[in-house]
């Protein structure tokens, strides 16, 4: 039976390169698949675009496509990725002039366009769902809007020659279906197979999380060589089936318990996996190991895909303003608390308009607030570091907040060090449905 190898070189914007390198070197791939995105993300792109026409993708771009592509294009493998983000036609130019940097040719490129939204959503007052509320309310704090499409286009794109597929706000598991589609003549309503091809994805697109990474736990969960973590291959069969395996004498475990705990990851209903091309059933998939570092997974299935595709958001939130200082020693608690008690103060004084104020003590209470251990007694902490953080209107108010921790140098306990503040504006997200004939996803195509 026919079999494809694709590997995710990366599993988040900022991920490492190396892993990338290796799969490309010693994977024996037919694809590899960059998932750089994520809900915060785009919105910024979509910042960074107003300011500059010809900015918007991924600012690592450039970094990952020289440190792979002379290996990919000696191997032919394509590579597939949403690192065009707010501007895939320009990460397409820009890829291009990296491909003639790199003195290669013959490479076909390709852009995916469509999921920008925005303009759409002036034709109707649709729900936002995390509020209840309706879009009208956000007036004009909307920065960006961009819909989650499907593996259509990646798939089309792959079959008119496309060598590197650059999309804007693909769906994860997409970016993954789209090389299956082509590869295997799969219909786009052939549910069944959609549906384990997308469990395939999801099991890809957080790269090292599936290896190991995310699932370590030091004496409870084990996993060795994480420094050089590697990252996860799919071999896929013709009828759907996947083992999830890795480069030999890479970091990491692949084991039935990493790829159960990343079969979970950000489902909200196993049965009912809503994504632009399937709604997927992962309720009665097969885990079982084959092998060291070799899983098999299989018997997902599917259903008609939704009639509306989710939309998300970026809306203007404000700033925020921050300040930190460390004590250390005996009593380091107590003069936290004091530094904190006197910054709450000092910015009523001096009349700080914030909307929100948080008082933390980093290791103390800053995740789970000033819940006791279960028999009343908190262990004394050697170190403390003090953080307050507010959001404000004004940037201008923002930089007050971190001003005052800052004061703490020679006006508050004694011991303090280590100061740091920032002052920054903030992206919202929030997210919507909107129906799926109204986003219209094109290929632009770029030869070098």
């Amino acid at each position: 039976m026919r079999q494809i190898r694709i590997g995710a070189g990366a599993g988040y914007g900022g991920d490492r390169i190396e892993p990338a390198i290796e799969l490309a070197e010693k994977g024996e791939l037919q694809y590899l698949v960059f998932e750089c995105l994520a809900e915060r993300t785009i919105a910024l792109a979509q910042q960074a675009k107003l300011k500059d026409p010809a900015a918007g993708y991924d600012p690592l771009l450039p970094d990952r496509l020289r440190a792979v592509l002379p290996l990919c294009h000696s191997k032919g493998i394509r590579i597939v990725t949403n690192m065009g983000a707010a501007n895939p036609v320009a990460a397409a130019e820009r890829t291009r002039a990296v491909v003639q940097e790199l003195g290669l040719t013959g490479l076909k490129i390709a852009a995916v366009t469509g999921d920008d939204v925005l303009p759409s959503l002036a034709g109707g007052d649709y729900r936002i769902e995390e509020t209840g509320g309706t879009l009208s309310e956000l007036a004009n704090r909307i920065v960006s809007a961009n819909a989650y499409i499907g593996a259509q286009s990646i798939a089309e794109a792959l079959a008119q020659g496309a060598d590197i597929v650059i999309t804007g706000r693909a769906s994860d598991p997409s970016l993954f279906v789209g090389p299956l589609v082509h590869e295997f003549g799969w219909g786009m309503e052939d549910w069944q197979r959609l549906g384990q091809a997308t469990l395939i994805g999801h099991l890809l697109e957080c790269a090292g999380q599936v290896t190991g990474g995310y699932f370590a736990d030091p004496g409870y969960k084990d996993v060795p060589d994480l420094a050089r973590l590697g990252f996860p291959i799919g071999e896929v069969s013709e009828d759907g089936s996947v083992v999830i395996t890795k480069v030999a004498g890479s970091g990491g475990r692949v084991m039935p318990a990493t790829c159960k705990e990343q079969i979970l990851y950000e489902i909200h209903d196993p049965a009912r996996y809503l994504t632009p091309d399937v709604i997927a059933d992962f309720s009665h998939v097969i885990v079982g190991e084959i092998g060291p570092d070799r899983v098999r997974i299989q018997g997902a299935a599917g259903s008609p895909r939704p009639e509306t595709l989710k939309v998300s958001i970026g809306t203007i939130e404000g700033f925020v303003g921050e300040g930190q200082i460390s004590y250390a020693g005996p009593g380091a608690r107590a003069r936290g608390v004091l530094a904190l008690d006197i910054v709450k103060e000092r910015l009523a004084l001096t009349g700080v308009r914030a909307s929100e104020l948080r008082f933390d003590l980093i290791g103390v209470n800053s995740l789970h607030g000033d819940r006791l251990s279960a028999n009343g007694n908190r262990p004394e902490p050697y170190e403390v570091r003090v953080r307050v953080v507010g959001r404000t209107e004004s940037l201008e108010e923002a930089v007050r907040i971190g001003n005052e921790v800052e004061t703490l140098y020679t006006n508050g306990p004694a011991g303090g060090g280590g100061v740091t503040k920032s002052a920054r504006e903030v992206v919202g997200i929030l997210s919507t449905y909107i129906p799926r004939d109204l986003v219209q996803p094109a290929v632009h195509y770029v030869e070098c």
